[in-house]
C-alpha cells in the first residue's frame, strides 16, 4: 500500500479547507466556543496524524502495527465523509442567500442528521456486518453435468484476508462451522489468503484446517498471495514466504492448485477440476497459465475452472467457444466492500463483480465477494459470502 503524494497532499489541503470551513460556522452559530476549539484541535490531530501515517513505511514492518495503521485510516476516513456531507448540505442551505434570503435551517438540519448517519454506517460496516455471514444458494443446470454429479454440493469461500483479523480467530472459527454445517461434497477457496506475507495465515492454520468434505478442500492463489504488496530483503526471503505458504495449506489438508488440474470421481463420472495461479488485468501480476493446467481445453469432460480474478473469465474464457469449460469460480472483487443489493460501486471497475454470468456459448462464472477485508476494515453492505452451488444435471 502507497499513497501518491501529490493527490494526497491536494486531499489534505481540501481537507484543511473543509475543517475551516466547520470551524468559522461554529464561531458564528454557537455561542458556546466550546464546540468550535473541539472542532479546531480536533483537526489539528487528525492533520499531524495523517502526516505521519504518509511518512511511515507500508510494506514493511510489523503486522500488528500495519493493522493498526488500517483502523487509522479508516477513522480518518469515516471523520471526513461525514464532514464533507455536511459542508455539502450546508452549502445548499446558504443558496437562498445569493437572494438576500435566510439560510434554510432545515437543510443545515439535514446535513447534520445526513453526515451523524454516514458516520455511523460506516463504524456499523466495521465492527457489525463485517463479522455477519450471508450463505448464498445456487443452483448451476446444465446438460453437461454429468448424471453422477447431480446434487453434487459445492462451497466456496473466497478472499480471507486473514492479515485483518491479526490473531482473533472468532469470525473464521465461527465461518468454518457454518461451512462445515452445509455438509458440502467438496469446498473450493478462490484466493487471497493473506494481505502481504505468509506469516499472516500462522494464527489460523488450525482453525482453517478444520474444515472438512468428502472430496476435499481446494484452493487456487490470489494476487495478495504472492508477496508482491511487501518490500523483501532479497529474492530468496520472498521465495521462503512462498514455501511457507504451500507448507501451511499442506497443514491445513487443503489441495493447492498451481496451474494444475486433478479429476474428482463421482460413481462412474468425472469432472476435473482446474486451478490457476493468479491471472487477470492489470495493476495485478499475471503468474496463471491455463493452457499448462489443462492443455486440452476442448475435449468432452465437464471442466470446474479455480481462478481468483474474474478478468480471467472476461477476456480470455467469455465468447471463446474453443475453450470448452462451463463453470468458473472467482473471487477478488469484494464488491469493493460497499453494495445495497445489486448496486454497488464495483460496476465501475469490474464487468463481472458479483454473483452468476454468463454468455451465449455455454460459459458461466459464479463470483464470490469474499469474507475478508484489505485496505478499508468494514463490508457497507456486501456482507461476507459463502456460497452454496449445487450442480444439476439438465436433459435440456
Amino acid at each position: 500500500m502507497r499513497f501518491p503524494l501529490i493527490p494526497v497532499l491536494v486531499l489534505l489541503l481540501v481537507n484543511c479547507g473543509i475543517d475551516l470551513y466547520i470551524y468559522r460556522t461554529l464561531l458564528k452559530r454557537m455561542a458556546n466556543r466550546l464546540w468550535s476549539r473541539i472542532q479546531l484541535w480536533s483537526a489539528a490531530f487528525f492533520l499531524v496524524a495523517m502526516i505521519v501515517i504518509i511518512c511511515l513505511p507500508k510494506r514493511q514492518g510489523d503486522d500488528s502495527a500495519f493493522l493498526a495503521l488500517m483502523w487509522c485510516l479508516y477513522a480518518y476516513l469515516s471523520v471526513y465523509l461525514s464532514k464533507y456531507l455536511f459542508v455539502v448540505f450546508d452549502l445548499i442551505a446558504k443558496l437562498p442567500q445569493l437572494w438576500h434570503r435566510r439560510r434554510s435551517k432545515a437543510v443545515t438540519a439535514a446535513g447534520i442528521v445526513m453526515a451523524a448517519t454516514c458516520f455511523l454506517l460506516l463504524w456499523w460496516g466495521a465492527l457489525i456486518n463485517r463479522y455477519n455471514i450471508d450463505i448464498k444458494k445456487v443452483e448451476f443446470a446444465s446438460a453437461e453435468v454429468p448424471v453422477g454429479f447431480d446434487g453434487f454440493r459445492i462451497v466456496q469461500i473466497s478472499d480471507l484476508h486473514t492479515g485483518s483479523y491479526g490473531s482473533d480467530d472468532s469470525f473464521l472459527t465461527k465461518l468454518v462451522e457454518q461451512v462445515n454445517g452445509l455438509n458440502p461434497d467438496m469446498i473450493v477457496f478462490t484466493g487471497d489468503i493473506v494481505n502481504r506475507h505468509s506469516s499472516e495465515l500462522e494464527p489460523f492454520v488450525d482453525v482453517l484446517g478444520a474444515l472438512k468434505a468428502p472430496y476435499g478442500v481446494w484452493s487456487v492463489l490470489g494476487n495478495h498471495d504472492y508477496g508482491d504488496y511487501y518490500d523483501w530483503a532479497s529474492a530468496d526471503a520472498k521465495a521462503e514466504n512462498m514455501r511457507q505458504l504451500y507448507d501451511m495449506q499442506r497443514a491445513m489438508n487443503w489441495n493447492l492448485l498451481l496451474n494444475r488440474h486433478a479429476p474428482v470421481v463421482c460413481g462412474a463420472d468425472t469432472l476435473m477440476l482446474i486451478g490457476v495461479e493468479n491471472l487477470g488485468d492489470p495493476p495485478f501480476k499475471n503468474y496463471g497459465d491455463l493452457n499448462a493446467a489443462y492443455p486440452t481445453l476442448d475435449d468432452g469432460h465437464f471442466k470446474l475452472l479455480l481462478s481468483h480474478n474474474p478478468a480471467h473469465w472476461t477476456n480470455d474464457i467469455c465468447g471463446h467457444p474453443e475453450v470448452n469449460i462451463f463453470l468458473t469460480l472467482s473471487g477478488h472483487t469484494h464488491a469493493m466492500q460497499m453494495s445495497a443489493g445489486r448496486v454497488s460501486p464495483a460496476v465501475f471497475r469490474y464487468k463481472t463483480w458479483g454473483g452468476m454470468y454468463g454468455d451465449d456459448v455455454g460459459h458461466n462464472l459464479y463470483v464470490n465477494i469474499g469474507t475478508g477485508t484489505v485496505g478499508m476494515l468494514a463490508r457497507i453492505g456486501a456482507t461476507p459470502e459463502i456460497t452454496v452451488i449445487t450442480l444439476r444435471h439438465s436433459s435440456k
